[in-house]
């Protein structure tokens, strides 16, 4: 009885290991830098960002991507004082890539002004993974 259980045991565990390390079509991944940049317009002005923390999801050729965005931002400021016309700024979002295109929905939030109160924004883009 005890080697039956012993060998159901060694086999479980040796055995487990040539199941797993077969590659799987659906893959849940999460990555530090993704190797896609993307351009696009958020609040009456332009971005280009590099997704970057992510947690994605491949299916094949399709892969969908949660996470934030490092960006430049590029708007002009019609305020006085101005701000600078390229700001750094962090947003969040979804990205849809299939094959080397990727579709881009992001949030970016704006800081709160002495005229204005801060708020999300959304926006959309357009790029290419190189990797």
């Amino acid at each position: 009885m005890n080697f039956r259980y012993f060998l159901f045991l060694f086999l479980f565990l040796f055995g487990w290991s040539d199941v797993s390390a077969q590659e799987e079509p659906n893959k849940v991944k999460i990555t530090i830098f993704e190797g896609t940049v993307v351009a696009g317009y958020v609040d009456r002005g332009a971005y280009l960002n590099f997704l970057g923390p992510n947690i994605s999801f491949t299916k094949g050729k399709h892969k969908v991507v949660l996470g934030m965005l490092p960006s430049l931002r590029f708007k002009e400021d019609t305020s006085t004082p101005k701000n600078a016309p390229v700001t750094p700024n962090l947003g969040g979002g979804v990205t849809y890539i299939y094959k080397k295109i990727a579709f881009q929905v992001p949030l970016y939030y704006n800081a709160k002004t002495a005229s204005k109160n801060g708020h999300w924004t959304i926006g959309v883009g357009m790029g290419y993974k190189f990797k």
